[in-house]
């Protein structure tokens, strides 16, 4: 299963989006009387998603008389044309599901209101699944995904390797000196870094590695640019080694994408996430270790912040989608979600009543790894543009492009367009 954490890609003609938006974002009265609020997913074709929710509703739907969900269901891959469309056409539902980085982009173009739930709501969630665009929460999700490094316990051993913790993390000499003991002792490839994906997988599985080693995606503390932390000497440092593990045939981008050379045997250590866990359970079974990432010298980072809820700017009912989502938020439906979809619930207690990610379940390290490492992405209205320049920029330096003329490049297509939007509000 490819994991929703990733971006939406533009997909479905504007001229079928308006059709179909103008119809659903109408709020009105039902036949009984009640509100009709209408709400959108990214969740069409994902049958278990889908169950969740339509549990959610029916649920809600029949706790009161006052408001009325109704769903409607889009293809992730032309969901954020269906929004966009919808926005520009004044007809966007009262609730729609967004991926968390985009929603600054969303709340800056006045697409959402502040999501208003209580405070003590917001801070049962973990914090990589509520969504703040200039200290406003605009958005807050059920779960998160987190990376991790698959390995057999037995490779590691037979190799003489240190299986390391959340503790005493892989520094980066141990990483290489590991893979480069696995390449000599029958790994081909000894590590998948998944580099045959594409779109947002990349800032999501690689700007964490870049921010372990200093830099990052953009200055944080001014959101106004990213001279000196995408191309400065921490992150010189870091694409070097990085389009070595290429030359050094460690990793490549041959694919398939997913975990399945893992699965086969055909390499040794997997950066990957929790959306292969289940499988790799499957096959490699009490073999199976669910490592942390590599500290790369400023400490290990994953990414952090998947797909959230909102409330449409022009929303008829805000209250009735306030309590709709508080509502939703109970424990016992965000463990059916993580237990549908084995990905990370946004709550302790409802990890703790996980099959899957309880203190003794088989996947709890991944709740471990995202309360210890996550880090959101730059919570930036600019955060599209600067994604897609930072993976055409790792893209080329993967297939030996000079490092730092390659990051130069691409700090001055994101500032250009930070200074194009008058800095986006900061």
């Amino acid at each position: 299963m490819k994991r929703k954490s990733i971006l939406a890609v533009a997909g479905l003609s504007a001229v079928l989006v308006l059709g179909g938006c103008a119809r659903a974002g109408q709020d009105s009265p039902s036949s009984g009387g009640s509100s009709e609020i209408t709400m959108w997913t990214h969740s069409a074709g994902n049958p278990g998603e889908l169950a969740v929710y339509q549990r959610i509703i029916s649920e809600f739907n029949a706790s009161q008389t006052q408001y009325r969900i109704v769903q409607q269901n889009f293809p992730q891959g032309s969901y954020n044309d269906a929004v966009t469309a919808a926005a520009t056409a004044h007809k966007l539902p009262c609730l729609l599901d967004m991926d968390g980085p985009v929603m600054p982009n969303w709340a800056w173009a006045g697409y959402l209101q502040p999501l208003g739930l209580p405070d003590s709501l917001l801070d049962s969630l973990l914090p990589t699944t509520v969504g703040r665009y200039k200290g406003t929460v605009y958005s807050a999700g059920y779960w998160d995904a987190a990376l991790s490094i698959f390995a057999r316990k037995s490779v590691l051993d037979r190799n003489n390797i240190r299986t390391p913790t959340v503790d005493k993390p892989w520094t980066l000499d141990e990483f290489d000196a590991a893979v480069t003991t696995l390449k000599a002792n029958g790994y081909r490839t000894p590590l998948d870094l998944g580099a045959a994906d594409k779109g947002e997988w990349w800032s999501y599985a690689y700007s964490p590695m870049l921010q372990s080693a200093g830099g990052d995606l953009i200055n944080r503390d001014t959101m106004k640019t990213a001279a000196g932390t995408l191309n400065g000497p921490d992150a010189v440092r870091f694409f070097t080694w990085f389009q070595q593990a290429f030359k050094n045939g460690w990793a490549d981008n041959t694919g398939p994408v997913g975990n399945q050379r893992f699965i086969d045997d055909k390499v040794a250590l997997s950066y990957t996430g929790v959306w292969n866990a289940k499988d790799a359970l499957a096959s490699v079974g009490n073999d199976l270790l669910i490592l942390p990432p590599v500290d790369l010298g400023k400490g290990p980072k994953i990414g952090g912040g998947s797909w959230q809820w909102g409330i449409s700017a022009g929303c008829k009912n805000a209250d009735g989608a306030r309590a709709y989502l508080k509502f939703s938020f109970q424990d016992k439906y965000l463990t059916a979600f993580a237990d549908s979809q084995v990905v990370i619930p946004s709550t302790t207690a409802a990890a703790a009543a996980s099959k899957y990610f309880s203190d003794t379940g088989p996947l709890h390290q991944f709740v471990v790894l995202s309360r210890k490492f996550a880090l959101a992405r730059p919570a930036t209205p600019g955060y599209p543009v600067i994604s897609s320049t930072f993976e055409k920029a790792a893209k080329d330096i993967m297939s030996g492009a000079d490092v730092q003329p390659t990051l130069d490049a691409a700090v001055r297509s994101i500032d250009t367009d930070i200074k194009s939007q008058n800095g986006y509000g900061f």
